[in-house]
């Protein structure tokens, strides 16, 4: 018999299923130590989605898909772009709340583009769009640019294996923003070299949070503070069934 153990599903279904999603330049795996320290507070649904990172229809519908897949609520966490498809995909009804770790939060008519406009990240010079439409940070300065805070080893090893989207993804615009509807929570990395953090500050404000947190971190946050936005995410869980609770007993005394 094996012996699973933390990683055990959970069977509560008052507990919502935790659904990452990826930004530009990374895959399921940046979510890697995330997922353990999620698992070690108790979390037993938790998923990690793969976008194509080919449009911003094609990740919301990638997103939709691993959502409907889920037999009850969902609690959506999006770094770095995957906020922006968070945005979108959380209007499926089985999403009850949303987390933003260092991540666009584009508005009705806004794209990340138009977002990053508004004041360039330090490091906009250092990507490169190729011969196929494909948008990479360069290999050199992908340390320095996304993960400074990391060990140069992994920064190298995140630099090789970085996932580029299509630089037309840049420019999708936001139609509904879930964060206006439904429970959002906000986590800004105050030196981050890709998304600007006065961004951050002016997209975490705007959408009045539950909660918002800022981190000593680079972009990367996900990765070099992983217990810290564990915790942040688990809270946002846990406050969700909170509500959830709530809701349910409100609706039982209208009836009753």
């Amino acid at each position: 018999m094996t012996d699973i153990g933390i990683y055990e599903m959970d069977t509560n279904d008052n507990n919502p299923a935790i659904v990452l999603v990826h930004g530009f330049w990374g895959g399921p795996a940046h979510w890697h130590k995330v997922i353990i320290e999620l698992a070690r507070r108790g979390h037993r649904s938790i998923h990690a989605v793969d976008l194509p990172l080919t449009s911003l229809a094609h990740d919301i519908e990638r997103t939709r898909q691993m959502i409907d897949q889920r037999p009850g609520p969902v609690l959506l966490v999006g770094h770095s772009y995957g906020g922006a498809v968070i945005t979108a995909a959380g209007n499926n009804d089985k999403v009850k709340g949303l987390v933003f770790i260092a991540a666009f939060a584009p508005d009705a008519g806004e794209s990340p583009q138009l977002i990053s406009q508004q004041r360039m990240p330090i490091a906009a010079d250092n990507l490169v769009r190729d011969s196929d439409g494909y948008l990479w940070i360069k290999q050199n300065d992908f340390h320095l640019s996304f993960c400074q805070d990391l060990p140069q080893d992994e920064g190298y090893a995140l630099s090789v294996t970085q996932k580029a989207p299509l630089a037309a993804t840049f420019r999708d615009v936001m139609r509904r923003p879930a964060w206006r509807f439904k429970p959002s929570w906000y986590q800004i990395s105050t030196e981050d070299r890709m998304i600007s953090p006065r961004n951050q500050q002016e997209m975490a404000v705007r959408m009045a949070p539950e909660k918002l947190i800022a981190l000593r971190a680079s972009h990367a946050s996900l990765l070099s503070q992983p217990e810290e936005v564990a915790t942040f995410i688990s809270e946002a869980a846990s406050r969700l069934v909170v509500m959830n609770e709530a809701a349910e007993r409100s609706t039982h005394h209208r009836y009753y």
